[in-house]
């Protein structure tokens, strides 16, 4: 790992492989397991700076193939890098296009090359190789950057997903032929679909590249809980003890308990903002509609022992109303308190992991 990045298990579950941990960054450590907020376009939809790091936030996320499209990564570069652009002082990681491979496939052509797409903006054709990725996210300047790669969609055959995973690993090698800066951390992908017997061999070819972290992706894209969870018990314990491990696109309370327990590190999802801008909520990891009316002359707080600013200073009838009448303010209170939410659910997982309670104190997530 280069010199600007370290990450070390403080503690170790007895029961499990879960792990407490601490990841060192350019722009500030991050306590593992930790929930990592999405931001696609710089930022986290209805959220200031100030909102995140209030809720707990120490890393978040944004995507290289939307901040191509707009601002461009030039702009971005001009400004001093994303946590200039944005003002967000603490790490921030860049995915690399490689999910908008399956996301956006109506769209995409894939080649040995890379891949291209017509930009649904005005039509432009968009040439997206791992060189380019590489080099639009060393321009955007982000802490981790994700090695393109290709994300099979699920269900797929067997030749398909494996046709992906190897050309996967092969972009992998080119992204590192040109990634130059030592102040980014390049981290690999594991690929290999639902299937254990290419998702080990993948894991096992990644490791012998030495990267600094290391990616699980290419789960949440259509497959049942139950198989990310297998997916997850097979690839986690084949990476690295000493690196930190990054399970892509996962969000809910059960599969980020059970992905910890593999010894998973870190994750992401758009969920908590996503829910707060259609009225919902999490409350103790259920979801609940503010639309529906026995919120509406309900005056307690959310949840009374949350910390967020709108738990402490908002009923569910006044946030029931903003949701019905639509008004901005509703969805930045839901969202800020859905990313509190689930940044406080890992923060106490790694508090229990630190006094080996954790599969005592969240069975209820485990089975």
């Amino acid at each position: 790992m280069s010199h600007n990045f370290s990450f070390q298990s403080e503690a170790r579950c007895s029961q499990t492989y879960a792990r407490a941990g601490v990841f060192v960054t350019p722009h500030g450590i991050v306590e593992t397991p930790k929930f990592m907020p999405v931001g696609t376009q710089a930022t986290v939809k209805t959220l200031n700076p100030a909102q995140l790091e209030a809720a707990g936030s120490q890393m978040i996320l944004a995507n290289t193939y939307h901040l191509h499209l707009q601002p461009g990564e030039k702009i971005v570069s001009g400004a001093g890098g994303l946590h200039r652009f944005m003002n967000w002082k603490g790490p921030i990681l860049t995915d690399s296009g490689g999910f908008q491979v399956f996301s956006l496939s109506g769209i995409r052509t894939i080649s040995e090359e890379g891949v291209k797409f017509r930009s649904p903006r005005d039509g432009a054709l968009i040439n997206l190789t791992p060189e380019r990725s590489m080099d639009i996210q060393n321009q955007l300047g982000a802490d981790v950057i994700m090695a393109f790669d290709e994300c099979p969609p699920y269900p797929a055959t067997r030749e398909e997903v494996e046709l992906a995973t190897d050309r996967t690993y092969r972009w992998l090698k080119r992204c590192i032929e040109v990634h130059r800066s030592p102040e980014q951390a390049l981290f690999g992908i594991v690929q290999g679909g639902v299937y254990p017997d290419l998702r080990s061999s993948a894991a096992r070819q990644l490791v012998e590249l030495d990267l600094p972290g290391y990616a699980i992706g290419g789960v949440s894209v259509g497959e049942p809980s139950e198989l990310i969870n297998n997916i997850v018990k097979v690839t986690a314990p084949l990476l690295p003890e000493h690196k930190p491990r990054y399970l892509m696109g996962i969000g809910t309370y059960g599969e980020m308990a059970r992905a910890i327990a593999s010894g998973i590190d870190l994750f992401d999802c758009v969920i908590p903002t996503r829910l707060g801008r259609h009225g919902a909520v999490l409350v103790g990891g259920d979801r609940w509609n503010l639309k529906n009316s026995c919120f509406r002359e309900d005056f307690t707080p959310l949840d009374e022992s949350c910390p967020c600013y709108t738990c402490q200073n908002f009923s569910r009838a006044y946030l029931s109303h903003l949701v019905r009448a639509k008004e901005a303010l509703g969805f930045s209170l839901l969202s800020l308190h859905n990313v509190t939410e689930l940044v406080r659910f890992t923060g106490r997982i790694r508090d229990a992991i630190l006094g080996d309670r954790f599969t005592t104190e969240f069975a209820r997530w485990l089975n």
